[in-house]
């Protein structure tokens, strides 16, 4: 497991400060980061963008972006991370949308959750398929997985 600590740490090293984007997550990153003492000099704020109209008003995700790819697309991923760069003091974001579950569709699977990272050199997204593991563990990976990231992006 990646340790959250070592994330806070790595941020404070390089003067950043960290938000975050939540959908399927509901806010469990943002909770992981700032369940370690001390993490409010890195950690700015976190985005619990759950419905769309919430994705499109905090974060300014374009609706035909929405119409043309769904909520859950690399797209939506990246709008939701550079969104909350340019709406926060972070200087390092991580956005989440995904199907924990249950359900899904053939197109969009449960399981299947896309991130998007931000920095000051640009966003990056990938999509990872957890599959129908439950909705708990897809949560509980996608937490995992973001944090990962993080660290990742901390360490380039």
């Amino acid at each position: 497991m990646t340790d959250p600590a070592l994330i806070l740490q790595l941020a404070r090293n390089r003067g950043l400060m960290i938000a975050t984007a939540e959908s399927c997550t509901g806010g469990l990153i943002a909770g992981r980061l700032t369940d370690v003492a001390g993490s409010s000099d890195v950690v700015d704020r976190g985005f619990v963008t759950y419905s769309n109209a919430a994705k499109i008003q905090m974060l300014g995700i374009h609706p035909a972006t929405l119409e043309a790819h769904g909520a859950v697309s690399e797209e939506i991923a990246a709008e939701m991370a550079q969104g909350a760069f340019e709406r926060s003091d972070a200087r390092l974001t991580v956005s989440v949308t995904g199907i924990a579950g249950p359900g899904g569709s053939e197109f969009k699977p449960e399981g299947r959750v896309c991130f998007g990272i931000t920095t000051a050199q640009g966003t990056r997204t990938e999509t990872v398929e957890f599959g129908a593991i439950g909705r708990d563990k897809v949560r509980a990976a996608t937490v995992e997985h973001a944090l990962s990231l993080l660290k990742n992006a901390l360490r380039r």
